[in-house]
């Protein structure tokens, strides 16, 4: 029987390179999805390569799009400064940060469906959290459920009946501590993952929303996170 193909949404962060961690456990060929959208650094992408090649992705992809074209976040467009915060308790639970970018999500998962279709495989897997993170509106389990939905009324792959699609989000309701210890299970090196919204000479700045989320998780193991050793020493 033929091993099942997957199509990772990876950006090279910590939530995504346990995602394809889990689905390479889980016994799926992992096929990976990274995107230069405009965003402010490219760090991130060179963290994802490594984190593919380490967890033997069957292969990598780089989808170019644009997304500074339409702006209206702090990480597609220059004029918008990213939040830094001295404590991880000074983040505002309910609002939603300038680090959102309008519909990426949206974005990022058709590109997925699309290339799933011409695999023939039926599973998606995004590493999306409802409980720690930055409050992004597509993280919600209600934005997955409705967008898979749509996305078994999309492709011609599933009008005839040979697709199924699947979304998995086998994050979503753990903590970031919780990702950590299932990545540490699972043989992740956290060392080559990178989270920062807005690093200094490649390095991470610790104080970004997404590098206090993340070293919290890290602290309440007992650990330090290895991007922030990293770029102190």
């Amino acid at each position: 029987m033929a091993q099942r193909k997957a199509v990772i949404l990876l950006s090279g962060g910590l939530d995504s390179a346990t995602v394809l961690a889990i689905a390479r456990d889980e016994g799926y060929a992992t096929f990976a999805l990274s995107f230069r959208y405009g965003q402010r650094h490219t760090v991130e992408l060179q963290a994802a390569e490594r984190v593919a090649e380490a967890l033997g992705a069957s292969k990598h992809v780089v989808a170019d799009i644009d997304l500074r074209v339409f702006g209206g976040s702090a990480l597609t467009d220059a004029s918008i400064a990213v939040p830094h915060h001295d404590n991880v308790d000074d983040l505002a639970a309910d609002d939603i940060p300038v680090t959102y970018v309008p519909a990426r999500n949206t974005i990022f998962l058709s590109f997925a469906l699309a290339w799933a279709e011409t695999l023939d495989a039926s599973d998606v897997f995004i590493g999306v959290n409802a409980l720690d993170y930055s409050g992004y509106p597509d993280c919600r389990p209600e934005y997955i459920k409705a967008y898979e939905a749509m996305a078994n009324l999309a492709t011609r792959a599933g009008v005839e009946g040979r697709q199924r699609l699947r979304i998995h989000t086998p994050l979503i309701q753990l903590t970031k501590a919780d990702t950590i210890r299932r990545g540490l299970e699972l043989g992740v090196d956290y060392s080559l993952t990178h989270s920062c919204y807005d690093p200094v000479d490649g390095q991470a700045c610790g104080t970004c929303d997404s590098c206090l989320l993340r070293n919290r998780g890290f602290a309440e193991l007992g650990m330090t996170d290895p991007a922030l050793t990293l770029s102190r020493s």
